[in-house]
């Protein structure tokens, strides 16, 4: 019976997939290597392990391979006699110098790591041992004669290190000679800075991983830079609109100017093709790269790294706030503001909230709310999650799972049950932090990938959500329609979305394209725009694809496009208000500061091959969701941001 039970259990073994991931330490690395490298499984299991890895070469030598005839043997050999006659050989020569590559990284890194954690180690005893004059003769080729023939001193090495391995062939072969005396000499001095160190390293491990986890995070942002593309644009101040409520003679004006303007559109201008061509001329030049730094490179990203997705991160500078006249709600905001300044009611009702007291002293609680996309699962963005994690190990997150089966409804109703649910979860984090001290402050940040992130600007919007609206923090936007489905190139998806309509009724497909009330200005999509849902937050990022069918480009980085700059009729300049109110919230006012940033996605979709899913744009919409490789690039690109 346990023969079968061990058959049965290697079977299942056997069948179930498990989680992998390879890393290569590439040649430069061989010689030393000193790095913190994190190693996570999630495909199948959500696990991260910290690993530092360390690297130090210690001897090397290259065996003579015996021959079964021994007058090949013998002619080896006199071959290898004749070579020591000659003096060192090419190879022996790249041996003795990469020992002491080895040695003098490792003694470096010994000596910062001690620094760095404040754990002094004394290293005058073996730095007055080392007389690295003895190996002149060895790599300098012109003294190559003068070192003929000189016998080392014999006994134990100068350092006075005992020697620790004697089975080294090269070393039994020409035990009194001047090259054998620097194989040995480097090797135990190798032997005993590495015995060392790892005595140093056993005793001090938790500082030198978070000392090593700073110095791999840096190091992330420069290598990963390689994939990325940065440019700053300046915000626009206000989209030309030829609006009735404007005085005859400006209306005018601006419609001219609309009309000159939409003449210099060119099919050749669309944003979505310029960006596709920009990552592909990126894509082209990474070929041409020779990647060797001495790092462990993460084979998702380095096993075809022309493969790896191109991020054009675009900075957006941000223009003056309209007028405050302008806008009721804003004016109401700043008193607001102004009156959290003060020690009035306002003030001692926030710090109740916030659980925070009034010495500042405390932690932070800080929560991330993840909200999936359309018929989505609320594992969805578990990849960014888990990034956001190694960011900052102290997160609570949500995975939110209140509309789970419900995204075909009212998207009101799925705001108002994601509301619900958030500050449930926040009270409850509250009241468990509350019981270990105060709190300083929240910060919430919200994630959203597809119309998951029209469910988190409705919930923002609830009357319920206003409290925690002077505690949002960072907005990550994964490819969210956020100013609907009303101008749409993608004529298939378009005809989707109309059987949708068509055969089940899907409420929210209505509200996406504008199809809930005969009146666009009665839309739940141009009431929503016009709700201050992004103003509270201190980041917005944007990430948008141009290989993405399945929702409009534009909408998904909040800007114009074509179709709606050439559109001089009533639902053009609904658009361009929408679009405007998008844009006067982002904009921060002259005493904050925001970052605003569109990063544009353009992975590599030549693994899938030409289908369906490429044809409608579904294969990127969902690559977001199946790789975490342009998160990575961003999160610890400005790790600031999601701390």
């Amino acid at each position: 019976m346990l023969q079968y039970w061990r058959l049965e259990l290697q079977a299942s073994l056997d069948a179930s997939s498990a989680a992998v991931h390879e890393f290569r330490i590439p040649p430069k690395a061989l010689v030393g290597l000193h790095s913190y490298c994190p190693v996570h499984f999630d495909v199948f299991h959500a696990v991260l392990v910290d690993v530092s890895v360390h690297i130090c070469l210690l001897r090397s030598y290259t065996p003579e391979k015996r021959s079964s005839d021994p007058r090949k043997e013998n002619l080896a050999a006199r071959h290898f006699d004749a070579r020591n006659q000659a003096g060192a050989s090419r190879d022996e020569v790249t041996l003795i110098k990469a020992l002491l590559t080895a040695r003098d990284i490792l003694l470096e890194e010994f000596q910062n790591l001690s620094k760095a954690i404040d754990q002094s180690f004394d290293f005058t005893d073996f730095m007055s041992r080392i007389d690295d004059t003895k190996y002149i003769g060895v790599l300098m080729p012109s003294k190559m004669d003068n070192v003929k023939g000189e016998v080392s001193r014999q006994g134990k090495p100068q350092n006075g290190l005992e020697r620790t391995n004697s089975g080294d062939r090269l070393h039994q072969s020409k035990t009194g000679s001047h090259m054998s005396h620097c194989f040995h000499s480097l090797g135990d001095q190798l032997l005993y800075l590495w015995s060392t160190f790892l005595k140093f390293h056993r005793a001090n491990k938790t500082k030198i991983i978070e000392h090593l986890r700073e110095g791999w995070a840096k190091d992330r942002r420069a290598e990963w830079s390689i994939w990325m593309v940065y440019s700053k644009v300046e915000m626009p101040h206000h989209y030309i609109n030829s609006g009735s409520d404007e005085p005859p003679n400006l209306a005018i004006r601006r419609s001219a100017v609309h009309k000159r303007v939409s003449s210099l559109w060119k099919l050749s201008d669309d944003p979505a093709q310029i960006a596709a061509m920009r990552a592909e001329l990126h894509r082209r030049s990474i070929l041409q790269m020779r990647i060797n730094n001495r790092c462990i490179q993460d084979l998702h990203i380095f096993r075809d790294p022309s493969r790896s997705p191109i991020v054009i991160i675009e900075r957006v500078m941000n223009a003056p706030r309209r007028s405050i006249s302008e806008n009721s709600y804003l004016r109401h905001f700043d008193m607001i503001d102004a009156i959290g300044k003060d020690s009035g009611p306002s003030s001692v009702a926030v710090d109740k909230l916030s659980g925070s007291m009034p010495e500042r002293s405390g932690r932070i609680l800080k929560i991330v709310v993840f909200v999936h996309g359309f018929q989505g699962h609320h594992l969805d963005l578990r990849l960014v999650r888990n990034q956001w994690l190694l960011i900052d190990p102290k997160i609570e997150f949500l995975m939110s799972e209140v509309n789970e089966e419900k995204t075909s409804g009212d998207f009101r109703e799925m705001g108002l049950r994601l509301a619900q649910e958030v500050i449930s979860f926040v009270k409850k984090k509250m009241d468990k932090a509350s019981r270990y001290g105060s709190l300083q402050d929240i910060k919430i940040s919200f994630v959203g990938h597809s119309i998951g992130n029209v469910i988190i600007r409705t919930a923002l919007a609830e009357s319920i959500m206003e409290p925690y609206h002077r505690h949002l923090y960072t907005y990550v936007s994964i490819s969210g329609p956020h100013l609907g489905y009303l101008y749409s190139s993608n004529s298939l998806f378009n005809s989707g979305l109309w059987l949708l309509k068509k055969l089940k009724g899907t409420q929210c497909i209505h509200q996406l394209t504008f199809t809930d009330d005969p009146d666009l200005q009665n839309t739940f999509f141009y009431r929503l725009c016009k709700q201050k849902t992004l103003n509270n937050f201190k980041n917005i990022i944007l990430f948008s694809s141009p290989q993405d069918g399945y929702v409009p480009y534009h909408s998904a980085r909040i800007e114009t496009c074509q179709a709606a700059s050439m559109d001089n009729s009533r639902k053009g300049k609904l658009f361009l208000d929408m679009l405007n109110d998008c844009l006067d919230q982002i904009r921060a006012l002259s005493s904050e500061q925001r970052v605003f940033m569109r990063c544009d996605v353009n992975f590599d979709t030549s693994a899938y091959g030409k289908n369906l899913n490429t044809i409608i744009g579904r294969a990127a919409h969902i690559e977001f969701l199946e790789s975490d490789i342009f998160a990575r690039f961003i999160m610890w690109s400005f790790p600031e941001l999601f701390r």
